[in-house]
């Protein structure tokens, strides 16, 4: 019976990890420890906290071991980031045993294939925040998710843009950017635009049962500075610009360094 019990918990660990691997795309073995491993609660407790979450020894074990396992049955693939950092995604068999059991899943070959160093940091920190939000008790739409129009505001996003991830905590919708210190001059006009339509909604209805609460950059210090000068430019007041948005800096950096497995 004991070894009956052990082999139904590493399977029930197994379609775990499988199923944030459909919703993230893909994520190293430190995302998955902790994810997976780590208890979630029920209800957010005081506003989110946006620092990244370390496994502990044994939450990265047993990592390691399912991965291992999936690796071997081939129900999941195994890449190499920039950074040297292994990263995971579903292969074909991981993505069917998932539809076996009714979720639209897929392989995620083409996710882990090439992209560029400033990519990954910005999706490794982007994932990073989700899964914090999701210990912590938020309902989450993730970077992916959001990217493939599977959250509320769709393809197309609210007022054309999508957020690179939502909190969501009852009604109230936590909206965060993950920005570097430059955006061409295309993009960066279009995101002043947004805030300038965010502001004049603040606190009405976004979509039906949904408030947006605060937009959140986690970002540098130069953005930051770059963004409060231009956006009291456009005439917005020091009250205006606290009641809607927030910064988050110094939490993660941005340099294309390594940070392991």
């Amino acid at each position: 019976m004991k070894n009956s019990d052990g082999r139904q918990v590493a399977a029930d660990n197994e379609v775990r990890v499988l199923r944030a691997l459909h919703r993230f795309g893909w994520l190293r073995t430190r995302d998955l420890a902790v994810l997976v491993w780590q208890t979630w609660a029920r209800h957010p407790k005081g506003e989110p906290s946006f620092a990244q979450l370390e496994p502990t020894a044994s939450q990265l074990r047993m990592a390691q071991r399912t991965l291992r396992r999936l690796v071997d049955q081939r129900m999941v693939l195994r890449a190499t980031a920039p950074d040297g950092a292994q990263i995971y995604a579903l292969a074909e068999p991981g993505a069917r045993r998932l539809q076996a059991v009714g979720l639209p899943a897929s392989s995620g070959k083409d996710l882990v294939r090439s992209f560029s160093a400033s990519y990954y940091r910005h999706r490794c920190i982007a994932n990073a925040i989700a899964v914090a939000g999701i210990v912590q008790g938020y309902r989450v739409s993730t970077e992916r998710e959001i990217s493939r129009g599977a959250w509320a505001g769709g393809e197309n996003g609210l007022a054309g843009k999508k957020p690179d991830v939502l909190l969501r905590s009852g009604s109230a919708w936590t909206w965060v950017e993950v920005e570097r210190s430059r955006r061409n001059a295309k993009d960066y006009t279009a995101l002043l635009n947004w805030l300038d339509w965010a502001r004049s909604r603040l606190g009405r209805e976004l979509v039906a049962g949904a408030v947006l609460e605060r937009v959140v950059f986690v970002c540098t210090e130069a953005f930051e500075r770059r963004l409060r000068a231009d956006l009291a430019g456009r005439g917005w007041s020091a009250q205006d610009a606290q009641r809607l948005i927030a910064y988050k800096t110094g939490t993660y950096s941005f340099q294309n360094i390594s940070f392991g497995d």
